[in-house]
């Protein structure tokens, strides 16, 4: 009987080892959501782009320098 018991603890012992491994404990590196961006649309064609990889211009936010230089060819203020 205590031979049972003795072996009983060891299994316990090895499975919450093995458990505390497999599953880190809560509240540790959590991944952080990413912050939404603001969106705006080219003053030529109108897609939308994050603010952050839009081409500014005299007229506007373009989504590339080619629309850019377009629009402010085609349109001579």
């Amino acid at each position: 009987m205590k031979f049972l018991f003795l072996l009983l603890v060891a299994l316990v012992v090895i499975w919450a080892i093995k458990r505390s491994r497999v599953n880190p404990p809560a509240g540790s590196d959590k991944p952080t959501a990413a912050s939404p961006t603001e969106m705006v649309a080219c003053a030529h064609c109108g897609i939308h782009l994050p603010r952050a990889e839009a081409v500014s211009g005299q007229k506007g936010l373009y989504c590339s320098t080619e629309h850019r230089s377009a629009a402010q060819d085609s349109n001579p203020a």
